[in-house]
Order: C-alpha cells, then sequence, then structure tokens
C-alpha cells in the first residue's frame, strides 16, 4: 500500500501476557511470536465500539497497514483448561475437555500502523477513550500501560522509518542501562506487511474480512521478516516516552 504522505501510528503492546492465534481450532489455541493482523484489528474494533458484525466498518480498518517492531521477545507459555460437562455431538450425554492455551509471557512490542491520517487520528482518540475493554488477544490479557504514549498521535513517516526510529519500549531502567553498555547489540526482529511480490515475501493467513459470530472468516496477507539496528537514539528516545 502507498500513499502520497505516508502517515503513521506506533502503538505500545505490552503486557505479562499475550496471544495472537492464527490457528486456533479445538482443543488447541495456539501463539505466534509476534501481534497478528487479525488480532490488531480486533482490539482496534474494540477500541472504536464496532460490532463484530459491522464488515464494512471492518473493511476500512484492514486497509491499514500493519508492522511490528519486537523490544522484548516473549516467552512462549501453555495453560491447561478443563471444562466439564461438554454436550456430546450426538447430544445423549455430557464429557469433560482438556484443551491447552498457549501465550506469550513479557512480550513487548511496537505496533506501527499506516494508512489515511484521519482513519489514525480516529484510532488514536479510540485506543485512549476505548468503547469497550482493550485486551491482547484474551480478555483476561489486559495492557500493562497505555497503548499510545501520552501526547503522541499520527506522524508523517512510513512504518519502515518508524521501525527504524521510535524509542525502544523496554521501561525497565536495569535493561536500558545493561543495553548502553554492550558495544555489540542484537537487532529489533520486525514483521512488516508488503506487496505479494516482495522479494522474501511470507504469506500469513490473517486478514480478517469478518469477525461475525458463527462465519468469521480471514484471507492471506504477505509479511517480510528482518531486523533493525538498537541504537544509542532508539534507547535514549525511549526514556524519554510518556505513558
Amino acid at each position: 500500500m502507498t500513499y502520497n504522505s505516508p502517515t503513521s501510528l506506533a502503538l505500545c503492546f505490552d503486557a505479562p501476557m499475550q496471544s495472537w492465534g492464527i490457528r486456533s481450532r479445538g482443543i488447541i489455541r495456539d501463539t505466534m511470536p509476534e501481534p497478528t493482523k487479525s488480532g490488531v484489528l480486533g482490539l482496534l474494533c474494540a477500541a472504536l465500539g464496532i460490532d463484530r458484525n459491522d464488515d464494512a466498518a471492518l473493511a476500512e480498518l484492514t486497509r491499514l497497514r500493519l508492522a511490528v517492531r519486537v523490544d522484548r521477545e516473549g516467552v512462549v507459555e501453555r495453560d491447561y483448561h478443563v471444562t466439564q460437562n461438554v454436550p456430546t455431538t450426538q447430544g445423549a450425554g455430557h464429557r469433560t475437555v482438556v484443551s491447552e492455551r498457549y501465550y506469550l509471557a513479557d512480550a513487548l512490542f511496537l505496533v506501527v500502523l499506516e494508512g489515511d491520517e484521519r482513519l489514525l487520528t480516529r484510532v488514536a482518540e479510540a485506543v485512549e477513550r476505548p468503547h469497550w475493554r482493550l485486551s491482547f488477544g484474551r480478555k483476561a490479557y489486559v495492557p500493562a500501560r497505555p497503548i499510545l504514549a501520552r501526547g503522541e498521535g499520527p506522524t508523517s513517516r512510513t512504518a519502515e522509518k518508524a521501525l527504524a526510529g521510535y524509542g525502544w519500549l523496554e521501561n525497565s531502567a536495569t535493561a536500558r542501562a545493561s543495553m548502553k553498555r554492550q558495544v555489540i547489540r542484537p537487532g529489533l526482529r520486525i514483521v512488516v506487511e508488503c506487496p505479494t511480490n516482495a522479494i522474501d515475501a511470507e504469506a500469513r493467513h490473517d486478514q480478517p474480512l469478518s469477525f461475525a459470530e458463527g462465519s468469521r472468516r480471514f484471507a492471506p496477507r504477505t509479511v517480510r521478516t528482518g531486523e533493525v539496528p538498537l541504537t544509542d537514539e532508539m534507547i535514549s528516545a525511549g526514556e524519554k516516552l510518556c505513558f
């Protein structure tokens, strides 16, 4: 997607637990190692008060381009859930179902949306005063800090420039001090939505077409993965961010 004047909005996804399923069916509920587009747009729908049956409003959001920077890799954990008195397929009795639900512990992401400035302005206002409670993949997984930094909103830059220049979101003073002392620092992993003909493009089946109950539908999109260097400027800029 291209625009005459690229505009992007940077969001902070920080929580003790996050889950970004892409193939969650039956008793196995998976998670990707970073936010999915379906998960991010689901959060935006909650913020904007968009009903799950409003496919037209969802379609407007799908035109936003998504880019993610992993500021802290999460650890994949697993919960066992036991559900009792589940009706059998024949309807003649009940059974106990054990399901496995995966999630990310202590992950931290910079989520960048690129698109129409008016839409991004609406999104920025909504995440500050959401219509419904916001969560990261499951209702219990709520943000650990505000999603939007105080005083910030859409800016005139591409998603790529935001990924490469926005302040490092790590809020641990110990982690920041340790990173400053490192001569060779690890790069920050990025996942960026891209055209289908881009080099190294890979498919992700997480472009939502409908969130309607009983008829949720998704389409494929393409992303590319890479890294951006963690610079002194990014560390210093992150220390000035106010959430």
